[in-house]
């Protein structure tokens, strides 16, 4: 079904999103949500990972034209998207960390009527209505309430709404927030089907998310970008920095004070703890040479804590 959806597919010689030194300051204030962040974006699926409150939605909102930056720009095939944002608006998919429905309509209504919005023909919107509802599995319960959907289902009729365009550019922002392990393991499985000649930019804080669906890591904190690479580099970045270390359960709290703790298993020798550090916690932890992408996460934010705002 998916390779129905392609057929309505514009063919462009160029997917570029390029974020130059944007800023935005918060409104009467001296604060930033985001300081001279420079990305350059290329089809694939890139996740933005990051705490919350890490400027993430913020920069979402900027490339969606929703809101602008104080400085900077950000250009989609050459062009800046503050002075001529209808050229991204044609081709663009936003699913907003916030998506809501008309609880009184069905899927089929609501797609229509989201069509209509986006300027889709309506010849074309019928069609794409009935590829988009079966791809996102969803064709059955066409005629339900949205109200009545679950979490899950109204992600996935989210996602169907930010396709109706057959977009270029797909923006989410925190999607699986929300939702149970079978609803962000169908989520990721839809996110890998749209990469291809597509641009999808993913936001969260959730790091299995973007370890199952993206090719390309940035990592952001207090609105500034810590780390870019693929998840190989990022893992490779932590090698020798996780270790092992087996404690009694009366200092816990202690270790908890000075490291940060990936993980915590409790056995009958005491505590087997993975410690994410530069150098060594304690002369007896050890060294492990199988560090998770999420313990990269949190060396690199743990790294720049420092970094922020000014």
């Amino acid at each position: 079904m998916i390779n129905e959806i392609h057929t309505y597919t514009v063919k462009v010689r160029l997917l570029q999103l390029l974020i130059e030194n944007v800023s935005k300051r918060y409104k009467g204030s001296d604060s930033y949500a985001l300081r001279d962040l420079t990305l350059d974006i290329g089809p694939g699926i890139l996740g933005l990972l990051g705490p919350n409150g890490a400027g993430k939605s913020t920069l979402m909102r900027i490339i969606a034209t929703i809101t602008k930056s104080t400085h900077g720009t950000v250009s989609w095939n050459g062009v800046d998207i503050a002075q001529q944002p209808d050229e991204l608006r044609a081709v663009l998919g936003y699913l907003p960390q916030d998506f809501g429905v008309y609880p009184n309509l069905d899927a089929d209504e609501f797609l229509r009527y989201m069509a209509a919005i986006k300027g889709v023909d309506p010849r074309v919107a019928r069609d794409r209505i009935d590829d988009l509802l079966e791809f996102v599995n969803l064709f059955e319960a066409r005629k339900r309430p949205l109200g009545d959907y679950s979490g899950g289902m109204k992600q996935r009729i989210g996602i169907a709404q930010a396709l109706l365009n057959d977009p270029r550019i797909l923006i989410i922002d925190e999607p699986t927030v929300g939702l149970d392990t079978e609803g962000r393991v169908r989520f990721r499985h839809l996110l890998a089907e749209l990469a291809g000649e597509r641009v999808v930019v993913l936001s969260t804080h959730i790091v299995s998310d973007v370890e199952a669906t993206a090719n390309d890591i940035a990592i952001i904190n207090r609105g500034h970008l810590l780390f870019r690479s693929s998840p190989e580099e990022l893992l490779q970045s932590v090698e020798g920095k996780i270790w092992d270390w087996v404690i009694p359960s009366s200092e816990l709290p202690t270790a908890k004070q000075r490291h940060v703790l990936s993980s915590v298993i409790r056995r009958k020798d005491g505590l087997h703890t993975r410690v994410v550090a530069e150098t060594r916690p304690a002369k007896e932890a050890m060294p492990t040479s199988s560090p998770t992408l999420e313990e990269a996460y949190l060396f690199c934010i743990s790294t720049h804590r420092g970094a922020g705002a000014q």
